[in-house]
């Protein structure tokens, strides 16, 4: 009877389990990171912690196992509680070696100065480049600074660019122009095929551009109790 209700289980039932919180601010249970990288970043939390009470824990995994990436990382988050329980300012920097996946975990009391959109530009112009060249001690050297100068409001997101504004202001001249001409050409010759000349004025002509819009050693850590609730961003090189 066991066989016969194995495929009815819940994907829950063979999800990767989740490591006992740990007494580190870094945690590489894969290899990832240099020991020196690692001892540096420890220090940096550290003294990151004293100064604001923010936690910041960097985790990094072999593989997901199939799993869901931001299904692992809430249940992480509410193991681990990163953060303090009534301030809930906890982040966790998760990254998945053989996936190639990375998520930035905000604690409830964070998201105000590290919403949604301003973790996504940290993943993406932080982390990821340096993970595509290998240098994995810099990319997440870069994306913890970034994480903790964000907290402190110091961290501006890249605005994003109107795509229309690349192009030289003369090409949009040169193609109403064009557009204009075209049209008189056209009317012209079927009055003329009609036998008929063509006075009077034709109808105006504008057009608008789009633009796009917004929505992606040092001590120990104890967690305190922080909550999370799925804010952050996730990328992947």
């Amino acid at each position: 009877m066991t066989v016969v209700f194995l495929p009815f289980l819940s994907a829950s039932a063979f999800a990767l389990s989740i490591p006992d919180k740990p007494e580190g601010y870094v945690n590489d249970y894969a290899g990832l990171l240099s020991d020196s990288a690692k001892t540096q970043l420890s220090q940096t939390l550290s003294q990151f912690e004293q100064e604001t009470s923010n936690q910041v824990v960097v985790a990094v995994f072999q593989s997901l196992e199939g799993g869901s990436l931001e299904d692992f990382s809430i249940r992480l988050a509410e193991k681990w509680k990163v953060g303090q329980k009534n301030r809930d300012n906890g982040v966790i920097l998760l990254i998945f070696k053989e996936d190639r996946a990375v998520r930035i975990e905000v604690g409830y009391g964070l998201e105000g100065a590290l919403p949604d959109a301003v973790a996504g530009q940290i993943v993406y112009n932080e982390i990821v480049p340096q993970f595509r060249e290998g240098d994995f001690d810099a990319g997440v050297t870069n994306c913890v600074n970034a994480i903790i100068r964000a907290t402190k409001g110091e961290y501006q997101a890249l605005p994003k660019q109107d795509p229309w504004q690349k192009y030289n202001p003369w090409i949009y001249f040169a193609l109403v122009f064009y557009l204009i001409l075209f049209i008189f050409r056209m009317i012209f010759a079927q009055a003329l095929s009609s036998g008929r000349t063509y006075s009077g004025s034709s109808g105006g002509f504008w057009g608008g551009g789009s633009s796009g819009g917004g929505g992606f050693g040092g001590g120990g850590f104890s967690g305190g109790g922080g909550s999370f609730g799925g804010g952050g961003a996730s990328g992947r090189w």
